[in-house]
């Protein structure tokens, strides 16, 4: 397609056009009657977890008959694989099966932080940690756009409630935005170039997403270097003319025609551009020119396949939390009667609420898997009904009966989760407790057989502080996909070992998380007082308990690690300036940290070695740390291998607010290897030089700021030589007040021997 000559020959019209979806689904078309100019339509779909697809003679936006597709498991359990690998072939599977329905663009990954545990969309993002989102993000987007499919990175930026999600203001800092809520989406852009990326429906600081040109061309563009298109998400758009002129280049869904209305009316007032509607529409035509390939090849997936991969990431998912006495794996064979307890055990809930709905090709509950995989007697009872809503009467049936199912049984499986109703897209939770008819009967379970496991069905962190001392283990399960419930009985009866690895804390309590009093915020804004201090770099600023910390997972093998280093790379810092970086400055090795992993269990199990970086000593306020790397390492019984994780300079750099880039502070970093944020196995420190961090002066800075200057200190020394105002700088007790007074008040002062009007001569001979 010859963009530049299809730009030429459109009309204003057609060109504004192309910014506004044809329906919910699809873009504009442009077919004139001559044939003379013709631009075909591409159409983009939900994800982010399998494809959700209206059929083709829809036009509506409806949630409950997309053709059928391969259930992932969501985020939140992808995430606790912490497998980069894996995740691209989810990817790649995904794009295959869009190949197939002639789908362009997958909307996905969401890479939106979890500043709280109560967001209700928690389930369709990664993580609490922007490191690890962003990583896992890139290896989705990867195996998509691999296989000719574009993906969709969403929701940018700051999108971390439901409550309000159109309207709100999420008012945060901007050393806070660059180091916690952008990163995740920066390494996506700058790795894999997304096809496009999904504007937000909520505002940054007072402006909405949709019409932010900062976000969107400053620092998207110029900035990180982004080819693709900006789409908004669907009704985010507020003024498109705006939106147009700070780089947001489709509107979705279709608005009927209207927002090409305005746009045109705004280029005819003068209120627009033109070359900005040339600048979207240019983009359009890149995106539909770059679909046709996979267009033309629309051939079937492979679904068996694709299920036998849901089942495999479904088993990577799941978190062992906890393993007492190893009453995990089950003995397949022998051992008495299994019971089995819990609806959800029978009704698995797989995926969460909301645009993201897969319709599943088949799914798979635990009940029927563990009855085909257990030789020995499976009782069921229900327990409870998954919604509330049963009188009294039922409730008290139920868990009778569970009761009696798990009397004398050899072992009692008790599945507990969240239903449908505690967690969607559209509002937040209003606590993190499981419901209580499901703890009551937990409880009256507990009271007739201590052999009892849970396993978790949910989207988010549930507390389980209050009744874990009832069961000797806990299978944090997440929402793991149709094929969910065949992994659940690989894992319980030792198929599978566990591999899974907590993305996020699970607290002790909702009172002990970041955002208590700044969420979901008041009168249309949400303040982000935690600044840098979300998940567990808060739990860790304040020295908190948590019930299990971020990281964490158990298997059923053992493993020692031994020998940490961490070896000083030749290309030590600088680090990436924003304006300059390119690809090449994130390959750079600024530290190489090695260790040995020993699998000193009796069987195979995989191990996540997790690197995080301590600033003992800086001059800004830092997280006590932070996770820069991980590896997956996979060992036979009694393997041993040396593992290592690279560190580029991005690792040990904070973003200066006054220089507006990201810079690495000289000085000693200690380097902590370990299996979660709170199990340390080794530890190394290095010494980098770090970055000339020496601020540009100017007059409205305190007087210290010169004073502490190499240069400018010696020259306004000279300026003040025999003043009294000198002498008085360096009085113990007065001395810090005055050293205050920016220099343009100062001058202001008596007995100052600097005059105001010297001032601008004084600046620029120190920066000479």
């Amino acid at each position: 397609m010859d963009v530049p000559a299809l730009l030429a020959a459109m009309t204003l019209e057609e060109k504004a056009s192309l910014l506004d979806g044809s329906d919910a689904w699809r873009t504009e078309p442009i077919a004139r009657p001559d044939g003379s100019l013709t631009v075909p339509a591409v159409m983009v779909a939900d994800g982010p977890h399998g494809l959700r697809k209206e059929p083709d003679d829809s036009e509506s936006m409806g949630l409950g008959d997309a053709v059928p597709a391969t259930c992932f498991p969501p985020a939140a359990g992808l995430a606790s694989t912490w497998d980069p690998e894996l995740v691209e072939q989810v990817g790649a599977a995904m794009a295959d099966e869009c190949r197939a329905e002639g789908v362009s663009v997958l909307l996905g990954p969401g890479v939106n932080m979890k500043r709280s545990p109560l967001c209700g969309r928690n389930f369709e993002y990664l993580s609490e940690d922007p490191f690890l989102a962003g990583t896992l993000a890139a290896a989705l987007v990867r195996g998509v756009q691999g296989r000719g499919v574009g993906t969709s990175l969403k929701h940018f930026a700051a999108n971390n409630q439901e409550t309000e999600r159109m309207t709100v203001s999420a008012d945060v800092d901007e050393r806070t935005l660059r180091e916690i809520y952008l990163p995740a989406f920066e390494r996506v852009v700058r790795q894999e170039q997304p096809w496009t990326v999904m504007c937000a429906y909520n505002k940054i600081n007072g402006v909405y997403a949709s019409q932010h040109p900062w976000l969107l061309t400053e620092v998207l563009r110029d900035q990180w270097g982004f080819e693709g298109l900006v789409v908004s998400d669907w009704g985010a758009v507020d003024d498109r003319p705006a939106g147009v002129a700070a780089g947001l280049d489709l509107e979705m869904p279709s608005s009927g025609g209207n927002g090409t209305r305005k746009v045109v009316d705004a280029v005819r007032a003068g209120t627009l551009a033109e070359a900005d509607v040339d600048r979207a529409a240019a983009r359009v035509l890149r995106l539909v020119d770059r679909a046709q390939p996979a267009l033309a090849e629309r051939t079937p997936a492979d679904l068996d396949a694709h299920h036998e991969l849901a089942r495999h990431a479904a088993t990577a998912s799941a978190v062992l939390l906890k393993n007492e006495d190893g009453i995990l794996p089950l003995d397949a064979d022998r051992g008495g009667r299994v019971a089995v307890v819990g609806e959800l055990a029978r009704t698995p809930r797989y995926q969460g609420s909301g645009s993201s709905q897969v319709n599943p090709t088949r799914l798979e509950d635990a009940l029927g898997a563990l009855r085909e995989r257990l030789a020995r007697e499976v009782a069921f009872a229900p327990g409870y009904a998954l919604e509330a809503g049963a009188d009294d009467e039922t409730v008290a049936a139920l868990r009778d009966e569970a009761v009696e199912v798990a009397r004398d049984a050899a072992v009692v499986l008790v599945f507990l989760g969240l239903p449908p109703s505690y967690e969607a897209e559209g509002y937040d939770r209003e606590h993190l407790e499981l419901p209580p008819q499901q703890v009551s009967v937990l409880e009256a379970v507990a009271q007739v057989n201590r052999e009892v496991v849970v396993v978790l069905s949910n989207g988010a962190a549930v507390t389980v502080h209050p009744w874990q001392r009832h069961a000797r283990a806990v299978l944090e399960g997440w929402l793991l996909g149709q094929a969910g419930g065949s992994a659940v009985a690989d894992l319980l009866t030792g198929r599978a070992a566990p591999s899974g690895r907590l993305a996020e804390t699970i607290p002790l309590r909702a009172a002990d998380t970041p955002t208590v009093g700044a969420f979901p915020g008041e009168r249309g804004h949400v303040r982000y007082g935690e600044g840098l201090l979300i998940g567990y770099r808060w739990y860790d600023a304040h020295e908190l308990p948590v019930a299990y910390p971020f990281g964490h997972g158990l298997t059923y093998t053992r493993f020692v690690w031994s020998d940490v280093e961490a070896t000083v790379g030749r290309d030590t810092p600088a680090a990436p300036d924003a304006t300059t970086h390119t690809a090449d400055d994130d390959a750079r090795v600024a530290v190489e940290v090695a260790v040995t992993v020993t699998n000193a269990g009796a069987r195979a199990g995989r191990e996540t070695v997790q690197v995080y970086v301590h600033d003992p000593r800086s001059a800004v306020h830092r997280p006590e740390q932070e996770l820069r790397g991980f590896v997956g390492v996979e060992l036979e019984a009694g393997e041993s291998r040396r593992v290592t994780v690279p560190l580029d300079a991005r690792a040990f750099a904070y973003w200066d607010v006054t220089l507006q880039r990201w810079v690495v502070e000289g000085g000693a970093f200690e380097i902590r290897v370990g299996a979660s944020s709170r199990d340390q196995r080794g530890r190394a420190v290095v010494e980098l030089a770090g970055d000339d961090l020496t601020a540009p002066l100017s007059a409205e800075q305190p007087t210290s700021a010169w004073l502490e200057h190499p240069v400018a200190g010696p020259v306004l020394r000279e300026r003040l030589a025999g003043s009294v105002m000198l002498r008085m700088f360096e009085d113990p007790q007065h001395g810090p007040m005055l050293r205050a007074i920016p220099l343009r008040r100062l001058s202001r002062f008596p007995d100052v021997p600097l005059r105001e009007e010297q001032l601008e001569d004084l600046v620029a001979e120190v920066r000479a």
